[in-house]
């Protein structure tokens, strides 16, 4: 156990998920008063917040081993005060250990937020660099890619209208099965499939009251979600797309996507729908193309699935096609990894999103860890690397970024695409610039004020819906209602 313990609450998250980050395998605790096993903590942090400084103390078998004292102006800048906490506990960390972090300080899940922002200010890439080593202690990696990114976004971006348009996000929670490390809103197939049509009645209602509500703002890009939107049957399928086709203007969106996900779920019949609809692109995700591996992690379908399904969407014509990968599953390491990418580059997609594993407290690997014990849960820069040269060397560039806690590895999940194939909303919604209207249960709305902060940064607010597929079809006009206040306010 590692304690932290502060003498006042603030900066909490930001101090536990640096601490988690150079100790993964740790329980991190934060208090505000010393607890009663104390003592069998393997390292004691101490933060003392003071009007004109911030005190940090390091202990160990209650002995003081390092200990540092900063003036900082608490209240004036609490994002300057909260850098320089983190940079100092950093320090403190990286000497004690003897370790360092690829991304610093820096425990956001949108990294290139700092970059992007600072373009958009007229700073120079060296400038950004510089100013992103020293303020985060970011890697020299790190930097260059997330600077290279943040260019390319704002190209990719330059023709959306961030103040008046918005994008549709459409979330269908079915999957054939829930797989080990997920926590999304998802339910197996199995339990609903009496109730799809009933969810489907409600979504569609929603649907008709979201389009009127942005009827004067300009639709961007959409993007249908989930769960596994391809458990839908070829006439549901059908009829979702045409009720969002009959709703909203398609006119000049930008990019349709349809998350086709699971091979499993793939059929030529569901294919051929989404193809007789304005879909300018979908995802195959085999997140892995080890057969062990997919039945270790509950994915109830074969390599050679996953193959057929992407060879039958390049004959009924898909142009714009996905992969999913995850870094870090149970059991696999570099070999695996490399294999992986070998069998998908035969394949030829023309984008990947490589995904360092992240297992969240709802995942089923994490509740059941204790069986999972004896398995390694390998990322590294090796490893990152090497798929960062496989995307690469198929003409795929990284376009989209972004972290989430808990990652193997402390890395991070990159999006590798053609020039003219990137996914345009994944960049949207990981900088936050655009509104987003979410449909669908567990879907959550997003408002972006056009007006900037002085940081740089834009106010947002959310609207979610419930989460529960039972809930929210028997709840629909209570979401709807949400929507209307949450309008009717901003």
């Amino acid at each position: 156990m590692i304690l932290i313990q502060l003498n006042k609450q603030d900066f909490e998250y930001d101090l536990h998920s640096l601490v988690k980050s150079f100790y993964p395998g740790e329980d991190v605790t934060v208090c505000y008063e010393e607890p009663e096993n104390a003592g069998e903590a393997l390292l004691k942090i101490s933060v003392i917040y003071k009007e004109q400084e911030i005190a940090v103390r390091f202990e160990k078998d209650g002995q003081v081993v390092k200990e540092d004292t900063e003036a900082v102006e608490y209240e004036k800048n609490r994002k300057e005060t909260k850098n320089h906490l983190k940079y100092r506990v950093y320090r403190m960390l990286s000497d004690y250990t003897g370790t360092t972090l690829p991304w610093g300080t820096l425990t956001g899940i949108r990294p290139t937020k700092i970059p992007m922002a600072l373009l958009e200010q007229g700073m120079s890439n060296r400038d950004i660099a510089d100013y992103m080593r020293k303020t985060y202690l970011i890697s020299p990696a790190k930097t260059s890619l997330g600077i290279s990114i943040a260019n390319r976004e704002r190209h990719i971006l330059r023709d959306i209208d961030y103040d008046n348009g918005y994008s549709l996000y459409v979330g269908i929670p079915f999957c054939p099965s829930i797989c080990l490390y997920c926590s999304f809103s998802s339910s197996p197939l199995s339990v609903w499939k009496k109730k799809v049509d009933d969810y489907l009645d409600a979504l569609c209602k929603e649907i008709a009251y979201g389009a009127e509500i942005y009827k004067e703002r300009q639709l961007d890009t959409v993007y249908i979600g989930g769960g596994t939107p391809t458990t839908l049957e070829p006439e549901q399928l059908d009829r979702l797309l045409t009720e969002i086709k009959r709703h909203f203007d398609l006119s000049k969106v930008q990019e349709f996507t349809v998350e086709a996900g699971r091979p499993d779920s793939i059929t030529r019949e569901k294919l051929e729908v989404i193809k007789k609809h304005p879909v300018t692109r979908i995802s195959i995700n085999p997140q892995t193309m080890n057969q062990k591996t997919l039945e270790i992690i509950g994915r109830r379908h074969t390599v050679e699935e996953t193959k057929a399904a992407f060879l039958l969407a390049r004959e009924l014509g898909f142009d714009n096609i996905n992969m999913d990968l995850i870094v870090g599953l149970p059991g696999e390491g570099k070999d695996e990894v490399e294999y992986t990418l070998q069998e998908i580059k035969k394949l030829d997609p023309d984008s990947v999103t490589v995904h360092s594993l992240a297992v969240k407290r709802a995942a089923r690997l994490n509740m059941f860890k204790d069986q999972y014990k004896e398995m390694s849960f390998i990322n590294n820069m090796e490893i990152m690397d090497m798929t960062e040269k496989a995307c690469m060397s198929s003409g795929l560039f990284p376009y989209y970024l972004y972290r989430q806690k808990n990652m193997a590895g402390n890395l991070e999940n990159v999006g590798y695409a053609r020039p003219g194939k990137e996914g345009i909303y994944n960049i949207l919604i990981m900088e936050e610039k655009q509104s987003i209207l979410a449909l669908g249960a567990g879907a959550s709305t997003k408002r972006v004020w056009p007006e900037a902060n002085e940081d740089g940064t834009h106010r947002i607010e959310r609207c979610e819906n419930v989460k529960d597929v039972a809930s929210y079809i028997s709840r629909i006009d209570e979401m709807i209602e949400r929507k209307q206040k949450f309008f009717a306010e901003v």
